[in-house]
């Protein structure tokens, strides 16, 4: 909760590139807040953080720290939250086991994961380590709906300096492939529940029933959905296209997101792993499950634990040469698609392949048409349409084209985000049921062993906020409006049971369309490629997809976006862009001290959490703070003082050199408080008279290896000297 020593804007402690950043960041952010009486804190929701907190029983008292995430939760529900999150890793189980093996090795005392577990004891410290897996943080925090667009600044500067996009061919064989059965969107079910209710979940089955989950509450008004995908429908599919690749001469790639959908994609992504190598899980995989061998751990861990198995080897080469070859995710090393569970993310593999022309890397180091594999067909028409519109109409033009805007429903829980504790592998043939407390059986489906059965919800109140939001922003901006809505998908035949009578309310129902999602995507597509512009009403995943997709064709990355959440409870929350492409920024950065990682959405986030702060606060100060943020975000844009991808060339501490000294300078020339002003004339002056040599320092850092301490738990103190190498800057900035 907030009290009066919790400070005025909290900046998140996360992971990897933008947690690097922050080393360099952060102290000029404290440095100018300060001048404004603006109190900057942090709070640690790293991946390396949660585990700590968690385990607080293992750890000496030196290594204990708080649980800030569940601290941040409680914020959020207030007024006065004023967050600041930058994106933290949503991990996979082999980044958790990672991060668990990096901390023992700096001492603390944490009990493995248990890959299988088999003891009451082992059973419950998986069930503590799953509670930090996949995405974690998000629904914590998101007590409140997206509202996430480019801001003007990033667009005309994208318009002014248009990214290079991959040439569409009419004859290009890249495609989407789903199932066209069997997957969660053929067996959705969804209801809309008129009183308050408690559920249990139950696998009923010849041996009796088994409670899966029980004690599942649900407010009057909530939209609970329940689904599954058939595991064997799955394997068909798989095994159908993977002879489809081989026959059409194209790469073969699987697009998931093992890392929000926690439990169900690694399910699936294990299916593809094995399926893949088929032949070889026939003949071996009792002696490969002796070895360990999970699939939905990957082919990266697979290969592993299998290596000094030569009989198994000669089978795996044997297989893959018989096999399409696969979309890579680094060819140089080898890593296929089906490596590592987190390292293909949909949301941002299938926008860069479709910004590339279609085109994936394949083994060979070279771009080639690919067979785009996402299996649930709930999604999928999105990018299935989005490759036929420019397969008919070439390439996007980033200089002339208009901006899809996003409305996202995600407050408490909302969809997928919240079917983590409600998602199954189901253990033997039988039939699930949904049964409330008063014994009505809300949702069944009758399921066979392997199958994955799931049920997410969306809330009444985030519901009608999220419909409230999109009448406002159309308000605001006279943009046409669509909501992303299939009728003849159960799940979203519910929200429309809540949009239209909201709407026609308001007398705005003549302002807004619906349109299910391939329909919506061609029409999205339509106007933009006008120079129009568009707002994109969607449910949680599809804010997650389209606040990808669309940023990526047009700005040729996401991670600029300004992303606003507006806490239901009045505060608010800022988040900062993507972070799919942060492993590679950190590998870069250790090899050859080298950080290209762009803070320019941490900008766009502090100008608005500042003026936020003025808002709820009265301080006036804050304000002009915010606004001379913006005129040095203006300033980084217009005089291209980004991050460059090379070594030996500027990097993100040098934009935030310029970025300090664009607000200083700012702060200065303004007229609406003289104090500021005079305070950050000399800083301003300083930073411009030091110029050469500040620059120079930073130059000096680069080409070398850099020590960090580790990966996921980094030392403070090594950060800092690599992330503040200019002794000028610091002694300007303190």
């Amino acid at each position: 909760m907030a009290d009066s020593t919790t400070p005025d804007i909290i900046y998140t402690k996360v992971d990897e590139a933008p947690e690097l950043a922050s080393a360099s960041l952060l102290p000029v952010i404290r440095a100018f807040a300060d001048a404004a009486g603006v109190s900057v804190g942090t709070k640690d929701i790293s991946l390396a953080g949660r585990i700590i907190a968690t385990f607080p029983e293992a750890l000496s008292d030196n290594q204990k720290q708080s649980d800030d995430l569940a601290e941040l939760g409680e914020l959020v529900k207030t007024p006065e939250a004023n967050v600041i999150k930058l994106p933290n890793i949503s991990a996979s189980v082999p980044q958790l086991v990672a991060a668990v093996k990096e901390l023992q090795s700096q001492g603390y005392a944490l009990p493995d994961y248990p890959e299988d577990p088999a003891t009451d004891e082992e059973k419950a410290v998986r069930a503590r380590y799953d509670s930090i897996k996949g995405s974690a943080v998000n629904p914590v925090l998101r007590e409140g709906n997206s509202d996430r667009r480019a801001a003007e600044a990033v667009k005309n500067y994208a318009k002014a300096n248009p990214h290079r996009m991959g040439e569409w061919v009419k004859d290009s064989k890249t495609r989407v492939a789903s199932m066209s059965g069997g997957d969660f969107f053929s067996n959705e079910r969804s209801a809309t529940l008129d009183k308050a209710a408690t559920a249990k979940i139950v696998l009923e089955t010849a041996d009796g029933e088994k409670v899966l989950k029980e004690g599942v509450s649900y407010p009057a008004g909530t939209v609970v959905d329940a689904t599954f995908m058939s595991g064997k429908a799955l394997d068909a599919f798989l095994a159908d296209e993977i002879e489809k690749t081989k026959a059409e001469g194209t790469l073969f790639s699987l697009h998931m997101k093992a890392t929000m959908m926690k439990v169900s994609d690694p399910i699936i992504f294990g299916h593809a792993v094995k399926e893949w190598l088929k032949p070889v899980f026939d003949k071996y995989g009792d002696k490969m499950k002796a070895l360990g061998v999970n699939p939905a751990s990957g082919m990266g861990d697979l290969l592993e634990r299998v290596k000094d198995d030569a009989e198994i080897m000669a089978a795996i080469d044997a297989v893959r040469a018989e096999r399409p070859p696969m979309y890579m995710v680094n060819s140089d090393k080898g890593i296929t698609n089906l490596h590592v569970p987190s390292d293909v993310i949909i949301d941002a593999s299938m926008p860069a392949l479709i910004r590339d022309g279609g085109k994936g890397w394949g083994p060979d180091n070279a771009q080639h048409d690919t067979n785009c594999v996402i299996p649930d067909d709930s999604y999928a028409p999105v990018y299935d349409e989005t490759i036929k519109f420019f397969k008919e109409n070439g390439k996007l033009d980033p200089a002339t084209v208009g901006t899809v805007q996003n409305l996202g429903l995600m407050a408490q829980k909302a969809e997928e985000y919240g079917s983590h504790p409600t998602t199954f592998e189901i253990p033997t043939d039988g039939t699930v049921k949904m049964v409330l407390d008063d014994g009505t059986v809300l949702h069944e489906h009758a399921v066979e062993a392997g199958d994955i059965w799931r049920s997410a919800s969306a809330r009444k109140a985030p519901i009608e906020d999220w419909v409230n939001l999109a009448i406002a922003r159309q308000k605001a901006t006279g943009y046409r409006a669509i909501f992303w809505l299939d009728a003849n998908r159960a799940h979203d035949a519910e929200l429309i049971a809540y949009v239209k009578p909201i709407l026609e309310a308001n007398g705005v129902a003549d302002k807004f369309e619906i349109m299910a999602p391939r329909e919506a995507t061609r029409a999205s597509l339509e106007t933009i490629t006008k120079g129009e512009n568009t707002i994109a009403i969607t449910g949680n995943v599809l804010r997650d997809y389209l606040t990808d997709l669309f940023p990526i064709l047009e700005l040729a990355t996401s991670a600029k976006m300004l992303s606003i959440v507006k806490l239901m409870q009045g505060g608010g929350l800022f988040e900062t862009g993507a972070g799919g492409s942060a492993p590679k920024h950190v590998q870069q950065l250790v090899e050859e001290n080298h950080l290209r990682w762009d803070s320019l959405g941490e900008f766009c986030a502090l100008g608005e959490s500042l003026k936020f702060l003025a808002d709820a606060k009265g301080n006036e100060k804050a304000r002009v703070l915010g606004e001379a943020v913006d005129a040095a975000t203006q300033g980084i844009l217009d005089h291209g003082r980004s991050p460059s991808r090379k070594v030996g060339e500027p990097d993100n501490r040098d934009s935030h050199y310029w970025f300090a000294r664009y607000w200083a300078e700012a702060l200065a020339a303004q007229s609406k408080d003289a104090d500021l002003a005079a305070h950050f004339a000399p800083i301003a002056t300083a930073l411009a008279d030091k110029e050469a040599d500040i620059l120079a320092e930073l130059a000096g850092a680069q080409g070398k290896p850099a020590d960090l301490g580790g990966y996921y738990h980094t030392d403070a103190d090594k950060t800092e000297k690599v992330m503040r190498p200019s002794a000028s800057l610091n002694a300007i900035i303190g």
